[in-house]
């Protein structure tokens, strides 16, 4: 069982080809996480929102690095955090080609 960790906040930027520069070794950095498989990133510049969807082995792991990404994002001046996690339905994901376990 694999538990997805979605996250959204309200971004300014930069976005796209920037981002990748910005974000480059938190990027690196995410693959050390404990329980952590994989990250899409997300962003819309045009509604100034950045997150997203992660994949960790357990429940505790994506509860983890929920709180210490919300700190981290608080750090740097983002109040407000949308966490959500949710249990994978591995089954159903694999008839819909998705990256699970």
């Amino acid at each position: 069982m694999a538990y997805i960790l979605q996250v959204d906040f309200k971004h300014e930027g930069p976005f796209g080809d920037e981002m990748v520069g910005a974000f480059t070794d938190l990027a690196t950095s995410i693959n050390e996480e404990k329980g952590f498989i994989w990250k899409i990133w997300t962003e819309n510049e045009e509604i100034k929102e950045a997150g997203g969807i992660y994949l960790f082995e357990t429940k505790e792991d994506a509860e983890n690095y929920l709180t210490k990404h919300t700190k981290r994002l608080n750090r740097f001046g983002i109040a407000h955090v949308n966490g959500k996690i949710f249990k994978a339905n591995n089954s159903l994901t694999a008839i819909n080609q998705g990256p699970v376990r």
